[in-house]
């Protein structure tokens, strides 16, 4: 059993193993082990779809009982126990207590951009339009309708076609913190003579997980709803790697205290990092001819299973939610002691989805490889690749969170000459 027999046979697509090359064999909580058994701090978590840490127990127990007792596993859309205990448990502890019980839910295929896929199709059907807006440094994933709302080059070019019906906006401070870009987007909408016209929907990630940790103010958020609802238009928000408490609430949209007409939900919804993917629709849109939008693997009861016991076991309280808050102010300020060393360095994105951008070019590649080497897993994203994101699992220990904090200080010290580091640094 080697990486040379995987290497020989996979597809040139793959990625993280190039940054990652380890042989993993197994994994618990916040660790991965290699088949050597080495141990590695996992700050990747399956790209955010392991909020609840690997082989979770709580949610293990649950899948196992399920097995054992020849539970379905596969369903299209029938009804089945595990589809409604898993809807009564998000009914209860999720919607129903941010106000949002009056949408309907869409399971879709099993992946975020199919979630994006019927967000998109259902908002040019209730509308009658064709445009959506997105913005700059936005993803949303790699099928056609998603590629085309997602902004990074590389990605678009592998479409081999045109890319249609959308427009590009500038998000929240593209030009700068002085730049009102709401302002500019409504004076291309209310100009007659822009060439632009009232869109069908806009969609928009509150912190931009590929674009380099960029967020979303509530302030700007709400003056986008409006501007959507002004114009018949819908408004879609892209959860999939925020929500299921990455930012400090179940939600990313919630601090703004806004009601998106759509909301695309994946990654940790299924808390075991099972493929699980889902619409969250408001009632009067939800206006789908049966079949309409379907898929083989839009039943995946394994996924409601393990997805039912995170909420009951994290979300009946505020107790968890208070403990991320508590650990994205640890993770905050082990950040901002790296960047108050380091000239060119910037802390980036809310909650714990927080990350490191670096002015020089390369440089946060360099810091996510020592990292790695020394038992690290922190990837990068944003343009150029300038930005280290952490994205450690929501239940890592304080002690887990400082060690990985240590561990990206110490290798951001080594990707500087030590005539670049700042009075004082060590």
């Amino acid at each position: 059993m080697s990486i040379e027999v995987i290497e020989r046979h996979e597809s040139q697509v793959r990625t993280y193993c190039r940054h990652f090359p380890a042989l993993f064999k197994r994994a618990e909580g916040s660790h991965v082990f290699d088949s050597q058994g080495r141990r590695y701090l996992d700050f990747l978590a399956g790209a955010g779809s392991l909020n609840y840490g690997h082989n979770n127990p709580y949610l293990r127990e649950a899948l196992i009982s399920h097995l054992n007792e020849n539970g379905i596993c596969q369903s299209l859309d029938l009804y089945t126990t595990a589809k409604a205990e898993f809807m009564e448990a998000f009914f209860d502890h999720v919607l129903t207590p941010r106000n949002l019980a009056d949408y309907r839910v869409q399971f879709v295929g099993p992946t975020g951009t199919n979630a994006v896929e019927a967000a998109f199709k259902l908002a040019r059907k209730v509308t009658g339009r064709a445009q959506i807006v997105a913005f700059t440094r936005g993803f949303h994933g790699v099928s056609l309708g998603a590629l085309a709302a997602s902004a990074e080059n590389g990605k678009r070019r592998a479409a081999g076609q045109p890319l249609n019906n959308v427009l590009r906006a500038p998000f929240e401070g593209y030009f700068g913190q002085k730049v009102d870009t709401i302002a500019i987007l409504e004076k291309f909408l209310d100009d007659p003579n822009s060439g632009w016209e009232a869109p069908a929907a806009f969609v928009v990630e509150v912190v931009q997980g590929e674009g380099g940790l960029e967020s979303a103010s509530p302030s700007w958020l709400q003056r986008l709803a409006a501007l959507a609802s002004r114009l018949g238009s819908l408004l879609i928000v892209d959860e999939i790697q925020t929500g299921c408490g990455r930012t400090g609430d179940f939600f990313a949209f919630e601090a703004s205290g806004i009601k998106p007409d759509l909301i695309c939900v994946s990654k940790s919804i299924s808390g075991f990092g099972l493929p699980m993917s889902l619409l969250l629709i408001r009632s009067e849109h939800d206006q789908w001819a049966p079949g309409e939008h379907n898929g083989t693997f839009r039943g995946s009861n394994l996924s409601f299973v393990t997805a039912a016991a995170a909420i009951r076991h994290y979300w009946l309280t505020d107790d968890f939610i208070d403990e991320v808050r508590a650990n994205a102010v640890i993770v905050r300020s082990g950040l901002n002691e790296i960047a108050s060393r380091h000239r060119g360095v910037t802390v980036m994105g809310r909650g714990m989805m927080l990350g490191l951008r670096f002015s020089a070019e390369g440089r946060a590649d360099a810091v996510s490889r020592a990292c790695f080497e020394q038992g690290l897993i922190v990837e990068t994203c944003g343009p150029h690749g300038n930005t280290l994101k952490l994205l450690p699992p929501l239940t890592t220990p304080e002690a887990l969170l400082e060690e990985g904090i240590e561990i990206i200080a110490r290798c951001t010290a080594l990707s500087e000459p030590r005539t670049e580091l700042l009075a004082g640094a060590a």
